[in-house]
């Protein structure tokens, strides 16, 4: 089964600047964004539930500094990408 990926608003412009001034980083999160259509649970960065995030919410580390936060939708077979900058309120 492939989930269907969803970003909001935030995550394209974020992910719009990783591709003029951070290549590498643009890559990295693309192959981490194939992975999630997969199998969102599982795989590179370290994916794990967050508290409080009622068993939807994941978060994976693109890099030590940066994080993709996403929400699984079972019913719907969506991933919802939410935020993809900084780490907790680091930013």
């Amino acid at each position: 089964m492939t989930y269907s990926i969803d970003t909001t608003k935030t995550v394209d412009k974020v992910v719009s600047k990783w591709k003029k001034s951070n290549p590498v980083l643009f890559k990295k999160f693309g192959e981490i964004l194939h992975e999630l259509a997969d199998h969102p649970r599982t795989g590179t960065g370290h994916p794990e539930p967050l508290k409080g995030g009622h068993s939807i919410t994941y978060s994976r580390h693109i890099t030590a500094h940066n994080r993709i936060i996403y929400d699984i939708h079972d019913d719907t077979v969506t991933v919802l990408v939410l935020e993809v900058e900084g780490h907790y309120n680091d930013k």
